[in-house]
C-alpha cells in the first residue's frame, strides 16, 4: 500500500483509500515521527467509517472508542507515554485486540513486543514538498 496525501483537503480521500486497501485486516500500527500526521489520519479514517463523536488523541487516557456507522467499535491508542511496555496489560489491551474490532495504534514501538504477529504496520513520512506518504512494507 502506497498512498499519498498531497495536502489537507485531500485526507478524506486518502483514507478512503486506505479503508478499501485494508481488506479483512483489524489491528494497524501508526509510525511516525513527532508531528507525521498520525492522529490527523486516523481521525479522517474514522470520520469515512462514519464515526461522528469528537475524534483525538488518547494520549492521556491512553484509548479511546469510537463508534462507526454500524455501531462497531473502533478502537484508537496511543502509546506515547507507556513508560514500560507491561503497562498496556493493565488497560486490557489483550481483550482490545482480540475483540475483532478495528484497532489504530500511535507510537506502537514503545509496547515492545505485546503487538500481535496480524498487525498492519503503517509507516507515516512528511515528504519535503510538505506531503505525506502512507506505506506498509507488503
Amino acid at each position: 500500500m502506497h498512498i499519498t496525501i498531497s495536502s489537507l483537503e485531500h485526507i478524506h480521500e486518502a483514507a478512503r483509500q486506505f479503508i478499501d486497501a485494508m481488506g479483512d485486516h483489524k489491528i494497524f500500527a501508526f509510525y511516525g515521527k513527532m508531528g507525521a500526521g498520525k492522529t490527523t489520519f486516523i481521525k479522517a479514517i474514522c470520520e469515512q467509517l462514519g464515526v461522528t463523536d469528537v475524534i483525538n488523541s488518547p494520549t492521556f487516557a491512553i484509548v479511546n472508542e469510537y463508534l462507526d456507522s454500524n455501531g462497531y467499535p473502533i478502537y484508537h491508542f496511543d502509546f506515547y507515554r507507556i513508560k514500560k511496555p507491561a503497562e498496556v496489560l493493565d488497560i486490557g489491551f489483550e481483550d482490545y485486540i482480540s475483540s475483532n474490532n478495528l484497532c489504530f495504534m500511535e507510537w506502537p514501538e514503545l509496547i515492545g513486543n505485546f503487538l500481535p504477529e496480524e498487525t498492519v504496520k503503517v509507516k507515516i513520512e512528511e515528504q519535503d514538498d510538505g506531503s505525506r506518504l502512507v506505506y506498509t512494507d507488503d
